[in-house]
């Protein structure tokens, strides 16, 4: 098997079925033998029956897999290890594909030049996207999934998303799975599962490449385009960060845990926040301060938990 596609599902039977569709009929030369492998974590609707309509449909191409344990990381772990192909590539269950997206994703993965690729995100608007959304800059585009780094082809520098991505299975035998404290969970949307495996490849100096001809289609539901849900994303985005890189261990001067420049950037961030009247560039400075206070909650509990452990095991 040359390539196996993950698609890890919760609760989205309606949207999983436009995506396996897509995926159906993906265009690859004859030669290229790949999978689908659908990785059901847990869920409570009709999820099983509509991959089993497709495994029937498309035997040998489609196969259905059942993870329990609750969390992302866990279903995405649980298709890596089970997956086929000498390459994995990854798409969520709420996205369509081009019928070239697996193709342009994956042909360069088999050379050895490249250990991962990634490419674009285009978002699928039912209506007009509200005048407050700061659509030219990350604090808009990131909770919307949205990847775009131009027409042209080249090294990626930042890590791709986990909707549209690929990496040769070596990097996972190399430097280990997804991480599982990261990654949306029940009663927690702490992501950058994603992107904490993909910047772990980038630190060692590993090649990753961006393909823009690679195109998934990600649609925005309307729920999304509230400024509550903008503000929880970064906020949790700030927790998620300071997880990914071991938060306070390596700041010189705390405060109840807290590294101060935190609280200095916090103060900057809701002084600017404040002061700002034109409404985009004032969500941008709020966000700011959700995202800070974010990375200040974790902080704080990351002390916590090891003052409790200090307290417990006292020579560790």
């Amino acid at each position: 098997m040359n390539i196996t596609v993950i698609v890890c599902t919760y609760d989205r039977c309606r949207a999983l079925a436009a995506a396996l569709n897509s995926l159906a009929v993906s265009t690859l030369p004859p030669s290229v033998e790949w999978e689908v492998l659908i990785v059901d974590n847990n869920s409570g609707d009709q999820t099983r029956e509509v991959a089993e309509v497709f495994c029937q449909r498309y035997p040998g191409r489609f196969r259905y897999l059942f993870e329990p344990q609750q969390g992302k990381s866990y279903a995405l772990n649980t298709g890596v290890r089970e997956a086929r192909g000498e390459v994995l590539a990854f798409v969520d269950d709420d996205v369509t594909v081009e019928s070239t997206w697996l193709q342009n994703l994956t042909a360069d993965l088999f050379n050895g030049e490249w250990a991962g690729a990634g490419g674009r995100i285009v978002p699928e608007w039912p209506f007009a996207p509200p005048p407050w959304l700061p659509l030219k800059e990350s604090f808009g585009t990131a909770p919307l999934v949205m990847f775009d780094l131009g027409g042209e082809g080249r090294p990626l520098t930042v890590p791709p998303y986990g909707t549209n991505m690929a990496f040769h299975r070596r990097m996972f035998e190399k430097y280990g799975t997804f991480r599982t404290d990261l990654g949306p969970r029940p009663n927690s949307e702490i992501r950058n599962e994603d992107t904490e495996f993909a910047s772990r490849l980038l630190a060692a100096v590993e090649r990753l490449k961006y393909e823009p001809d690679a195109v998934v289609y990600h649609s925005v539901p309307q729920k999304r385009l509230q400024k509550e849900y903008f503000l929880r994303w970064w906020f949790d985005k700030g927790r998620a960060d300071i997880r990914e890189s071991a938060g306070t261990r390596d700041a010189a001067w705390l405060v109840s845990g807290i590294p101060l420049h935190l609280w200095r950037k916090l103060a900057v961030g809701t002084l600017r926040w404040m002061l700002t009247l034109e409404s985009s560039r004032r969500f941008i400075y709020r966000l700011t301060v959700w995202f800070l206070a974010g990375k200040i909650v974790e902080c704080y509990g990351q002390s916590r938990a090891d003052r409790r452990r200090l307290r417990k095991f006292p020579s560790v």
